[in-house]
This record gives structure tokens, sequence and C-alpha cells, in this order.
């Protein structure tokens, strides 16, 4: 019996969570994302009664029709790369800190370790083969024999892209997701010395290797290098409580960001001698207890998404 068109929009709603999770980890863009889950859809939807009865997994089927299209996306996105301004991080997933299961499909995606904002840095690493090696068979169980036809290459050349990927996630080395109590803790420190403006108190909460990327192509104000080392950030931090307006940093929020706690900062107007401030939003990646990497995006490309 041939399935009826609202069961089968009502079959792919169903996987649609599954489907954006396999596209965002291998796009990093949740724009990317959601047109690859739509053009996998319109080509479920075109083929018909007999193309529909020749599928025997449709999960496998447009898993691996998500990872052709996105790999399309990942070559294109090198040369969009080359034209950035400053630094590149992944389009945050901002979703409320409170709400009832299932009220944001977003929320199964970013359980997963794998999509904190941390372990999606060190994809953006890995070239396009390699990163759809790695998260189609590592994340998703995609057998080697499925990723070499999306690659266009033999099995054992996938099974190397899968190794090498492999490699270079393990010499990054990200931190792993550390408790939410631990999150909330290490938070509350940081903003409460940044909004005191006690730079020692900031300093007392930082690693000693820890960096600042800010991603802002041009279009919003945020640092256009990597800063490395206690030193360095904490003079641009004091720097940023003398430009901007007096409390502009009080109005951030908690949100979760990637599954993760961090903040969504709202403009704020300037007047006399301070500037405006763009909008933020931040998330912090922690080891020992202390904050290592400050992942600060404000480009407003990337913030189309925020929650409320």
């Amino acid at each position: 019996m041939t399935a009826t068109p609202d069961a089968e929009a009502a079959e792919f709603a169903g996987l649609r969570p599954h489907l954006i999770a396999v596209a965002y980890r291998l796009t990093g863009s949740l724009s990317d994302s959601e047109d690859a889950v739509q053009e996998a859809w319109l080509r479920l939807s075109g083929l018909g009664a007999n193309g529909l009865g020749e599928i025997r997994d449709r999960k496998a089927w447009l898993t691996t029709v998500v990872g052709r299209i996105c790999l399309d996306r990942l070559r294109s996105a090198t040369a969009r790369r080359e034209r950035y301004v400053g630094q590149w991080l992944p389009e945050p997933i901002v979703t409320p800190l409170t709400g009832g299961p299932g009220e944001d499909p977003l929320e199964a995606v970013v359980r997963a370790d794998g999509v904190r904002m941390a372990a999606m840095v060190v994809l953006d690493k890995l070239t396009p083969q390699q990163r759809v090696a790695l998260v189609l068979h590592d994340a998703f169980a995609v057998p080697f024999e499925e990723i070499a036809g999306i690659l266009g290459c033999s099995v054992e050349a996938a099974r190397q892209h899968g190794s090498r990927a492999r490699r270079v996630v393990a010499e990054a080395e990200p931190p792993p997701r550390a408790s939410m109590a631990e999150q909330r803790e290490v938070l509350e420190r940081l903003l409460a010395a940044v909004g005191s403006g006690d730079i020692q108190a900031v300093a007392e909460v930082l690693h000693p290797e820890v960096v600042l990327i800010g991603d802002g192509d041009g279009k919003a104000k945020t640092t256009r290098q990597v800063m490395v080392g206690p030193d360095r950030i904490l003079r641009f931090l004091a720097g940023l409580l003398e430009m901007y307006p007096p409390g502009a940093f009080a109005a951030a929020r908690p949100v979760l960001v990637n599954g993760d706690l961090g903040i969504h900062l709202p403009p704020a107007s300037g007047e006399g001698r301070y500037r405006d401030l763009d909008t933020h939003v931040q998330v912090v990646s922690i080891r020992a207890g202390k904050v290592v990497a400050i992942y600060d995006m404000a480009n407003p490309d990337k913030l189309t998404h925020l929650p409320g």
C-alpha cells in the first residue's frame, strides 16, 4: 500500500531533527542545514511512488542525500571564507535556558556532546572530505561504503579521510562538556568580575592557556585576531569596560549556546564618549574549573535565530 502524501510528510517531520543534526555537524551553519534538509525533502518527494518503493531505509537514504548536499556546501564555503573578515566561528544554536521538553526541535540537536562550540571549532580544521567521513561514520554510523559514494572515492580512501580527521581532533583535544553546575559557577564568577570592573577577579577565572575568538565579519565590533593568554585578554576586556556605557553588560541574559550555558548580550546605545554596543552571543569552554576559551559571536548574519 502506497503511503499518502500526508503520511510521507509526517514521517519526514519525524526525521527532521536527525537530519538537521547531521547537516549542522557537517556545515556549522544552521541556515545551510535547514536549506540542505529542505532540498533533501524536495528530492524525496520528487521520486514518485516507484522511486519511493525502492528505498529500503528512508532514514539512511536521507542521511546520505544530506551528506552529499552538505559536501557541496562545504566546498563552496572554502571560497567564501577566504573573503571573510577576521575569524570564522560556527553559527551558534541558541535555545532558551528554560522550556518544556519538545518545545524547540533544536533541543535534540544540541544534546550531543559533539555539537558544543569547542568541538565544532575543531571540525573546521578538517578538509570537507575529512569532515564528512568523520561526522557521518563516527557520529551517525554511516558505513564507509556509503561515505565513499558520497565522496566519489574508494572505500579505503574514505577510511583514510576518517582516520586523518580523528588524528586532527585528537591533537586539538577540545575539552569535554562541563556539567551545567560547573558552567554556571564559572560563568557567574566571570560575569560578576567583568560587571564590577574587577580585572584581578577576571584573571582568577581564566585558564593560563585561555584564548578569545571573535566573529564579526567586519559587520560588528569584536576582536579580529585570536587573543591568547590571560594578560592580553585582560587588557582587551579592560578596554571594553572603558569603551561601552556603564551597565551595558548588566543586560546580559543567560541562554543555552549549542547546549552549553552562555549569554545573550543585547545592543546598547552609547552616548558622549561611549560607543554603541552590538548584539553578542558568547559561550565559554571550561578546563580544570577555569575558562580556557571564550567564543564571542557578533556577526548579525549568524544571530538571526535568537529566541525571544
